[in-house]
């Protein structure tokens, strides 16, 4: 694989006199697919939110291709190829599944590039073709999943970030969601991918980084974390 295309550095996220990460470091290559790993209240969301520009970083550096961006915000972010896909209820619900995925395409430079973006969303999706007039508010969960997932594809991202993509979603609708993330992988898409389900992310990711309360304790290949004797202390809170 060849250089990191995102290193973070001991990045903090307060919130007030509230901590909500206080030392997270990992890096991303390029091509790669890593997961960020914990249970829930690890830190996991907040370190997406903070490398996405929506809360700003207290401490530590985000590099993204050898630019600091911690003080960029959310739009130029994006801009750069960063794109997250939230957990599939931060969705405009009044708003149709199209108009959805056209505003994740606001940060596009060239607007002639929409068309075929949009058809590359529903070629992966095929149900959120089929549900293209209907109004986001109308799906159902895993249908919220994929639209969410769809739209920050729309910005076409060189690092597609999900946040849970299989919280609260049926067995069936979850293995969907893996395939076609597989699939974007394959294509070359680098994925950062939070999960609080070791076992789901492990098994399609390259490497992982596991959080506790807020701090990075461990990080290897997918293979030596899953063997790791620490890795369940991890998800249980005991202390390192």
């Amino acid at each position: 694989m060849s250089e990191a295309l995102l290193r973070v550095s001991k990045l903090a996220v307060h919130y007030g006199d509230l901590v909500g990460i206080a030392e997270v470091s990992f890096e991303v290559e390029e091509g790669a697919v890593v997961a960020l790993l914990g249970a829930n209240g690890a830190g996991k969301t907040t370190t997406l939110n903070a490398l996405a520009g929506l809360v700003r970083a207290s401490g530590g550096t985000i590099l993204w291709r050898g630019e600091r961006i911690e003080e960029r915000s959310a739009h130029e972010i994006v801009a750069r190829g960063i794109a997250l896909a939230p957990e599939g209820w931060r969705l405009f619900v009044q708003q149709t599944v199209e108009q959805n995925l056209r505003l994740g395409a606001t940060a596009l430079a060239e607007r002639a590039r929409l068309a075929p973006l949009l058809e590359r969303v529903f070629s992966l999706f095929p149900r959120l073709a089929e549900r293209r007039r209907q109004s986001a508010g109308t799906l159902s969960g895993g249908e919220r999943q994929m639209l969410a997932v769809g739209r920050a594809l729309m910005s076409d991202p060189k690092l597609l970030m999900l946040d849970e993509p299989s919280l609260g979603l049926a067995p069936s609708v979850v293995d969907t969601m893996y395939e076609t993330l597989g699939r974007l992988s394959a294509a070359g898409l680098t994925l950062l991918i939070a999960e609080q389900s070791m076992e789901l992310a492990l098994e399609i990711a390259d490497r992982a980084t596991v959080l506790q309360t807020g701090r990075t304790v461990l990080s290897g290949t997918a293979r030596e974390i899953a063997e790791n004797p620490d890795l369940h202390r991890a998800y249980l809170g005991a202390a390192f």
